[in-house]
């Protein structure tokens, strides 16, 4: 049992993927971080000396995922065979091949389905995302792998910054209206939490250069990536408090060329379902020698 705070409409979250899908994220323009993360994913995957008979998607968005692997970068993934999911019934009708709607707090396989589960920014929408790991554990044969990735908590700083100060200034008050993020010592913690092991996190961060804030906000939206906080604020900002933020984004982080940026942090998680061929770490005290005599003999 996991300790849950709901933070996150799940009904919205999933409206906002359905509409990101009715519209077309590529079409949009609102792919470019999706695919750019699969890519990494990738990357890291082709890493791994080891095939995978069958895999998980998990949150598979309209397939970027799907489609690197099916490229060059995919060409030493050591998938057979794939499974695409998503939260949104219309995600999950873009893509093709093997394709379902499922729930990512509610992951519909038995035990020791899968050999690989991949995760590509769909996570930090989860409200139990100790449950969620656990579940995709659970999911895992012994020694199968967990890749993903999702938001961290340096995403979108200059937004919330413009944001905030501008709800202040001009209704003398704060409201959420950015999600709240993990941190890498998060994850760390609910990797071993869910029974993973060999637990890595890392960070790394894309910046993206807009023109104006409003593209920014027009690709959030094409991402099916807009706020859906259960405590924030109902119905649409002011109108003259979203002007003013816009115009503080500006003050604040334009560069010399114009252009202003948005920081999206990527934080990356690798464990396995726990296997007796893999390496343990040592017993306390089994070294046989100490640290004490091998410094003495320097």
């Amino acid at each position: 049992m996991s300790e849950t705070m709901t933070v996150f409409n799940r009904q919205t979250v999933r409206r906002h993927r359905a509409r990101a899908a009715r519209r077309g994220a590529a079409g949009a323009g609102g792919d470019f971080l999706f695919n750019e993360t699969a890519e990494r994913l990738a990357d890291r995957l082709q890493d791994v000396t080891r095939t995978f008979p069958l895999a998980l998607d998990l949150g598979c968005h309209a397939g970027p995922l799907a489609k690197t692997l099916g490229g060059p970068l995919g060409d030493k993934s050591g998938i057979d065979t794939l499974v695409q999911c998503d939260l949104a019934p219309e995600m999950a009708a873009a893509v093709s091949g093997l394709r379902l709607a499922a729930d990512e707090e509610a992951i519909p396989f038995g035990p020791d389905t899968f050999d690989l589960v991949l995760s590509n920014l769909s996570l930090h929408w989860v409200n139990d995302l100790p449950g969620a790991l656990l579940q995709i554990r659970r999911a895992l044969k012994p020694d199968g792998l967990f890749l993903g990735a999702m938001l961290g908590g340096e995403t979108l700083k200059e937004l919330r910054q413009a944001l905030s100060e501008a709800e202040i200034a001009q209704e003398n008050g704060l409201s959420p209206r950015v999600s709240p993020m993990a941190g890498v010592r998060d994850l760390g913690g609910l990797l071993q939490r869910a029974g993973f092991a060999l637990p890595v996190v890392d960070t790394q961060t894309i910046t993206v250069m807009y023109s104006d804030p409003m593209t920014l906000l027009a690709d959030l939206r094409a991402m099916g990536e807009s706020s859906a906080l259960i405590d924030g604020r109902k119905g649409l900002m002011r109108r003259a408090t979203l002007a003013a933020a816009m115009v503080r984004y500006r003050e604040l982080f334009t560069d010399k060329d114009g252009a202003i940026p948005a920081t999206f942090e990527i934080l990356t998680m690798t464990g396995w379902a726990p296997d007796a061929s893999q390496q343990q770490p040592m017993k306390p005290g089994s070294a046989e020698a100490s640290l004490a005599e091998a410094l003495k003999k320097e």
